[in-house]
């Protein structure tokens, strides 16, 4: 039999024994709530930085921007994007521009939607700009483009490149940097077509028919020229656009009190067949209506020739409007002004020549003009001015020769 002293010895080992696994349950149980609670803080943690900062393998336009904010992103992005799409020396490639944001706050932020997780993801995230793609592939395009530029009958085909040598895009918008090779281009071409400021041979008439001497004209303010911005404008677009063929006769202008482009698309050196003819040395006046003399004056009295010089200028002019009835004014030799009522008022240059007639003039010989001619305009009898203010039509070449 166990001694009561063995029994007791044994007692106390199994109460240690007792005592050291409650210890070690206890322990275990504190242990597991710590894990779990930071397990639980770490989840809470991850989910809250997950709704503010991009997920680490995230990249917008080129730019990395995980565990970023969206503002922190936005800046990045905008800062070091690729952010110019640029055809250079005809070819395609991506330069930045610290000068221009590439993407807003808003855009960034659908981005984040989109990659939204609820704790962070080592997925990976790569958007790319639409508009620099569009804008890779128009360049693309362009740098193929021919447009064929049809004006004055004649047609100029002109390629993307060899007359454009630095465009880029950015924001949605394109800039012609280098296009000094299209300005050269038009500017030969209006050489080359247009009548501004051109001289040419031209048959007057002689009494009572249209073929009379052939003289050399020079066209003044009558005529057209090609409107080389507006025109180039059309060309950048068409080459963008991939539009085949521009009617050139959409952009020329004229000069003078009306920028329209006089004689267009006419015959007979773009002059047609109504005009008006006014000789100096013969004192004549001539109006042309569809190729026949509809009126011959044979007393007009042109600018006084001599001294201080109120010369009918020579050249092909317009007929700017007609005015019925007028008063003409300006001033005289000797600086005085002078007001002058006319019945008929038909003016040609932006000096204030013009056709008119002249009630106070007694002296209608063919040396007046020599002397007392008028101050520029073409005098005429008031019998016979009716019959040019008939004929005569607004915007009809002028053609004045000595």
């Amino acid at each position: 039999m166990q001694s009561r002293k063995d029994l007791r010895k044994r007692n106390n080992r199994n109460n240690i024994i007792l005592i050291i696994g409650a210890i070690i349950i206890v322990l275990a149980i504190i242990f597991g709530v710590v894990i779990h609670n930071n397990r639980v803080a770490s989840e809470a943690r991850e989910r809250k930085f997950a709704t503010t900062h991009f997920n680490p393998n995230v990249t917008i336009y080129g730019v990395k921007v995980g565990n970023l904010t969206v503002a922190k992103a936005t800046a990045k992005i905008n800062q070091k994007a690729k952010n110019v799409v640029e055809l250079k020396n005809h070819k395609v490639i991506l330069s930045h521009d610290s000068s221009i944001k590439t993407i807003t706050k808003a855009k960034v932020q659908k981005y984040f939607t989109k990659q939204h997780t609820d704790v962070p993801s080592n997925t990976n995230y790569n958007y790319s700009s639409s508009e620099m793609a569009t804008a890779k592939k128009k360049l693309n395009q362009m740098n193929k483009a021919v447009v064929s530029y049809k004006i004055a009958g004649k047609t100029y085909q002109l390629k993307a490149t060899d007359l454009i040598d630095d465009v880029t895009y950015s924001n949605g918008k394109y800039d012609f940097k280098d296009v000094s090779k299209l300005t050269a281009k038009l500017t030969q071409m209006n050489k080359d077509v247009g009548t501004l400021k051109k001289s040419y041979k031209f048959t007057v008439p002689s009494g009572s028919s249209v073929k009379g001497k052939t003289i050399t004209v020079t066209n003044k303010s009558y005529g057209w020229g090609i409107y080389e911005q507006k025109a180039q404008a059309a060309i950048e677009k068409a080459f963008m656009n991939g539009t085949k063929t521009i009617n050139g006769a959409d952009y020329i202008y004229g000069l003078g009190y009306s920028t329209y482009a006089h004689g267009y698309g006419k015959s007979n050196h773009g002059i047609g067949n109504n005009y008006v003819v006014v000789s100096i040395k013969k004192q004549e006046l001539w109006v042309v209506r569809k190729g026949k003399v509809a009126v011959h004056l044979t007393d007009v009295v042109t600018g006084t020739y001599t001294g201080k010089g109120n010369r009918t200028p020579t050249g092909v002019w317009y007929i700017q409007y007609k005015k019925s009835p007028s008063t003409l004014r300006g001033y005289n030799d000797d600086g005085t002004k002078y007001a002058s009522q006319v019945k008929y008022w038909m003016p040609f240059t932006l000096t204030g020549c013009g056709l008119h007639d002249a009630s106070w003039r007694t002296d209608w010989s063919k040396t007046a003009y020599l002397k007392g001619g008028s101050h520029g305009c073409v005098n005429i009898r008031p019998s016979e001015i009716h019959r040019v203010w008939k004929s005569v039509i607004k915007d009809e070449a002028v053609i004045v020769y000595n």
